[in-house]
């Protein structure tokens, strides 16, 4: 088990170290000056030399992308072209934005899709099967944002009941901060359960038909006690692999639905340095989005080993 956790983690940084070289050369091929952008058309050939030399893009590619790289080793992400200020403390500020909200998304989609899925593949023709397909084809067809402006006609324009957009911050309290992400979550989380729905019905389905169901029918176990802790628990590593992929999504394809609800997230940190040409900002974030991407696999392959007793027999 500790030799197969080693390659893993050395897979995991190899990969990590291959992402980071692609993520810094396509950024450098995009077009675009950033001192230009910064000091605008008007500026002399002088100027624009001496703050590209400030910024450090006269330098030779590779060792610009060395002293990138140790500085995301050693926790020094760089300065901000547009904002002046170091990129790790706007990370951070953004991530307590943008990962609670992709935690309560992806926990509501959780919630839906699993009973729901699951029922459904245990009420085969029934009404609960019948509301699963109808529930996975509306949420799927149905953009996010869209979602979200629905949300915010219904509940803040004519209810009045919650805040149509901005985040107060964690400072002003527990409640108010998941106040403001409540709407936002539900838009988000709304097509991802739709997909998981499908997943888990489709593995349910799946499990029942396995020998081991068929012979705990057979000894005479409740229908529910045959579905919830026999067939659901080991019908999970599907369920678990679209949960992974689903949550890196949540965080990284979260632009939309900020945007809609005016949240200064992560996804919107990285749309505003696209814009502004911010290229250290745009690096830093791309970087987290494909870090999070290879770590959250990592995290569901352990999974299968600690759910799966015969992964671990076959690693």
């Amino acid at each position: 088990m500790i030799a197969l956790l080693a390659r893993r983690l050395a897979g995991l940084l190899l990969t990590l170290f291959i992402v980071s070289l692609l993520i810094f050369t396509v950024m450098d091929l995009l077009p675009g000056d950033p001192a230009s952008i910064m000091l605008g058309t008007s500026a002399s050939p002088e100027t624009l030399a001496a703050l590209r030399h400030d910024l450090g893009l006269d330098q030779p590619l590779i060792l610009r992308y060395g002293q990138w790289l140790a500085g995301v080793f050693s926790g020094d992400l760089g300065q901000s072209y547009t904002y002046g200020v170091p990129v790790a403390g706007l990370i951070v500020e953004r991530l307590a934005v943008t990962l609670p909200l992709a935690l309560m998304a992806i926990v509501l989609s959780v919630a839906i899709a699993l009973p729901l899925g699951a029922l459904a593949a245990a009420r085969r023709g029934g009404f609960l099967a019948v509301l699963a397909t109808v529930f996975s084809q509306i949420s799927i067809a149905v953009p996010g944002f869209w979602v979200g402006l629905l949300l915010i006609i219904l509940f803040s324009t004519t209810l009045g009941l919650m805040p149509a957009g901005g985040f107060p911050g964690w400072s002003a309290g527990l409640l108010p901060a998941l106040q403001a992400l409540v709407m936002p979550a539900v838009a988000l989380a709304m097509p991802q359960a739709g997909v998981l729905t499908r997943v888990a019905r489709s593995a349910v389905l799946e499990t029942m038909h396995e020998d081991f169901a068929r012979t705990a029918v057979a000894k005479g176990l409740s229908r529910n006690v045959v579905l919830w802790r026999h067939v659901v628990p080991n019908a999970l590593i599907p369920i678990l692999t679209v949960i992974g992929l689903q949550f890196t999504f949540l965080v990284a394809g979260a632009v939309l639905v900020e945007n809609v609800f005016n949240l200064p997230g992560l996804g919107r940190l990285a749309l505003q340095a696209l814009a502004q040409r911010d290229i250290i900002v745009m690096q830093d974030v791309v970087l987290l989005f494909a870090a999070l991407v290879i770590v959250m696999n990592f995290i569901v392959d352990l999974s299968y080993l600690a759910i799966d007793p015969r992964m671990r027999k076959a690693a």
